[in-house]
């Protein structure tokens, strides 16, 4: 499924969505990105594990520093950044799951894991996996209409 028709979908869905809600589905694309990967939920499963990680330690870090606005979201992107890479270079590199588990970007873990900071997680992973769902589930119909 392209990447361009999975965002922009995602988009609308997503800020309409928000406007009915006001619950955020982890930023502005990130559930175009995770529409694109249902097919494959072990890397949903490790986006999300990364995205939990990074929320926890940066929790931890609040307790010793002073973080609010565009402070803390850099540091959650820093953060989910580098855990993704910690994760690839464990996890994937050196095999030590059978399985491959990878994760959806280095970003899109810090967006999730910011969106869960602010509204909670629950609220956030439910609104990730009901807009992702509606939005893979508009491609699959957009694409069984136009053939391509």
């Amino acid at each position: 499924m392209p990447l361009t028709e999975s965002i922009a979908v995602g988009l609308v869905i997503g800020f309409f969505f928000h406007e009915w809600t006001g619950l955020s589905a982890g930023g502005l694309v990130v559930p175009g990105y995770i529409a694109l990967y249902w097919d494959r939920p072990l890397m949903i499963a490790g986006t999300l594990a990364v995205a939990l990680v990074t929320l926890a330690v940066v929790r931890l870090l609040t307790r010793v520093t002073i973080l609010y606005g565009r402070r803390r979201f850099i540091l959650i992107i820093i953060a989910g950044f580098l855990f993704r890479w910690l994760y690839e270079g464990l996890v994937t590199r050196t095999g030590l799951v059978a399985v491959e588990i990878d994760t959806i970007g280095y970003i899109i873990p810090g967006l999730i894991a910011n969106e869960m900071e602010r509204q909670r997680v629950l609220p956030t992973l439910f609104s990730l996996l009901a807009i992702s769902v509606l939005v893979r589930l508009i491609l699959i119909l957009y694409r069984s209409i136009t053939g391509s």
